[in-house]
């Protein structure tokens, strides 16, 4: 089940200095974490933007012996281990500067699902509750999987409304699976993997739920999809750290706006004020913004639909159909996969969106419709 790469990684990952950028520059420098482990501390040194400092701690006995163990509690577990730099992590997160180099999962994540990402206040008001409930009610005949922090307050309804209509669901944990942070919400996470849902993290099992984390996993929630909701947040709330996260990945981000006086709408007005979220007016023009409604839906509400062949020249044909066999296909990824440069492709794309042959989306990745 696990691999010497897996041991390695884990080792790596676990000494000083080696956050999750260092980590990924080593592994692309030298190949693989193994590799890193074993050369030498001078050679190591010598890579770009990495010193003497931040390679001391390489190949400490001891972090090979705690990875030993992490193995164990994983395979004892069922925890599978996903590796950035073997391309295993969701396709938006990997994308990430930041992303993790070592993501742990309990459960199903089905990566040719949408992830929507929904976070908010431990301190929901019936306002955010209804929010909830209607968005749920009007999206259940979507494919999708919802994302949360597994938190009391806005995520736990956000899990449990996903889980009443039989949507798959994504819990983010800040802290390893040997504990669960809320203790209340244990049978939720439980019925969440039941339910062909997942439970993420990055914290290995030493990790407890300390406060530091909390912000780090709420990377994880932004980065993974390619749309965030904000419900209901304070001013300075943790969902304000999830908002500019996804901002900074170029992700959508949407708020719901409220009351001026209402203390927990006031971190999405002011989110709204400073154009880091688009105002959520109605839930069918939410759901039409982040790609849940098709544009043949659209189009169908005003005009019969008629097939019409398109022919389409040869370098469109080309982008076309590489874009139909990899939906969501990245810009990059797909400069790649035909060998041309990004700059020829984009306006070749463009010509493909206005024949209303694909439609692209926020992290420039694209889908045939």
């Amino acid at each position: 089940m696990y691999s010497e790469e897996h041991l390695y990684s884990i080792a790596l990952r676990e000494c000083n200095f080696i956050g999750d950028i260092n980590f990924f520059k080593l592994v692309r420098s030298f190949g693989s974490a193994k590799n890193v482990w074993e050369t030498s501390k001078k050679e190591l040194s010598k890579t770009d933007g990495i010193g003497t400092k931040t390679v001391s701690d390489i190949g400490n006995p001891e972090h090979l012996k705690f990875a030993e163990k992490e193995l164990l509690f994983c395979e004892k577990n069922s925890i599978k281990i996903n590796l950035r730099h073997q391309n295993e992590l969701p396709f938006l997160l990997k994308e990430c500067d930041d992303a993790p180099a070592i993501l742990y999962q309990k459960g199903n994540f089905d990566k040719k699902l949408k992830p929507i990402s929904l976070v908010g206040t431990r301190n929901i008001t019936a306002y955010g509750k209804k929010f909830i409930e209607d968005f749920f009610e009007e999206s259940k005949s979507h494919q999708f999987i919802s994302v949360s922090g597994l938190a009391l307050g806005v995520d736990k309804e956000v899990h449990e409304y996903s889980l009443k209509h039989q949507i798959p669901t994504l819990g983010v944990l800040a802290h390893g699976f040997h504990t669960l942070y809320p203790s209340k919400n244990k049978k939720l996470s439980e019925k969440i993997i039941e339910e062909n849902g997942a439970l993420f993290t990055e914290f290995n099992s030493s990790r407890k739920p300390d406060r530091e984390n909390f912000i780090q996993r709420n990377r994880i929630v932004a980065g993974i999809s390619p749309a965030t909701i904000v419900v209901e947040t304070a001013f300075g709330g943790g969902s304000i750290s999830t908002a500019t996260f996804a901002n900074t990945y170029n992700r959508d981000v949407f708020a719901l706006p409220g009351k001026i006086t209402d203390k927990y709408s006031q971190g999405c007005n002011h989110l709204i004020f400073q154009n880091k979220a688009t105002a959520i007016s109605t839930i069918k023009d939410l759901l039409d913004l982040t790609g849940f409604n098709d544009a043949k839906e659209k189009i169908a509400e005003l005009f019969p639909r008629s097939e019409i062949t398109i022919q389409l020249s040869e370098n469109q044909e080309l982008i076309y159909t590489k874009i139909v066999e990899n939906p969501h296909l990245t810009l990059d990824d797909l400069a790649e996969k035909i060998s041309v440069a990004s700059h020829k492709i984009l306006p070749v794309i463009l010509e493909l969106e206005l024949l209303g042959k694909v439609k692209s989306f926020s992290g420039r990745q694209f889908i045939a419709i």
